[in-house]
């Protein structure tokens, strides 16, 4: 553990250094503050860096969470101009909703009890594959379809939030056009191929 953590204190001094000889005003305009265009409402898992697979820089986007879920209560949208609501393939969390609906079909105990904090967290998904046609599909490509819909999910529970509708009210009253115009887009990124799929959905005051 020592050894990892050493590695990553190298590396980040290394990084710091590379931006320092590109940029020497970088982290100081970084310390002055932040003002991202874009949210990543991704997955916390590992293999998903949103800033690392877009290649952006510190400050680009701002990041979120478990399982790319979005909540309507959430008012974390309120400065930005992009929403990309981010699912990907090899999802834990997926996996973990469809034993969960599969155990609860069945009547079988499931293995995350629906009572802890996590098993909360993934009530709204895991009733989401309950309402799938999964058995029309091949058992293997299972996981990949509920990441989609999953993703045109929380692209719906943006949209019908106070904070996104009242952007796009104002917008649309605003005959200067200087108001900011907010667009969400859903995208899924493979893990394998590390490329990012754009499902070609895209909602805005002009959709």
């Amino acid at each position: 553990m020592t050894t990892l953590l050493t590695t990553l204190l190298t590396a980040n001094a290394l990084w710091a250094e590379r931006f320092r000889d590109a940029d020497p005003n970088f982290f100081g305009q970084c310390a002055t503050g932040q003002s991202p265009k874009v949210l990543w409402i991704g997955c916390a898992d590992s293999r998903v860096p949103g800033s690392v697979v877009t290649d952006a820089t510190s400050g680009d986007i701002l990041h979120r969470n478990i399982a790319n879920q979005f909540h309507l209560h959430d008012d974390s949208v309120l400065s930005v101009f992009i929403l990309l609501t981010i699912g990907h393939t090899h999802c834990g969390g997926t996996a973990a909703c469809l034993e969960a609906a599969q155990a609860q079909a069945s009547n079988s105990p499931p293995s995350i009890s629906p009572v802890t904090p996590l098993g909360r967290w993934f009530a709204p998904p895991t009733n989401l594959v309950l309402t799938l046609d999964l058995e029309t599909l091949p058992a293997v490509t299972h996981l990949d379809a509920i990441v989609e819909v999953h993703v045109k999910r929380q692209v719906e529970n943006v949209c019908v939030t106070d904070v996104i509708k009242g952007a796009w009210a104002a917008a649309l009253g605003d005959e200067s056009g200087e108001r900011r115009q907010v667009w969400v887009h859903q995208w899924v990124y493979d893990v394998a191929s590390g490329r990012l799929k754009d499902l070609s959905v895209s909602r805005g005051l002009k959709t």
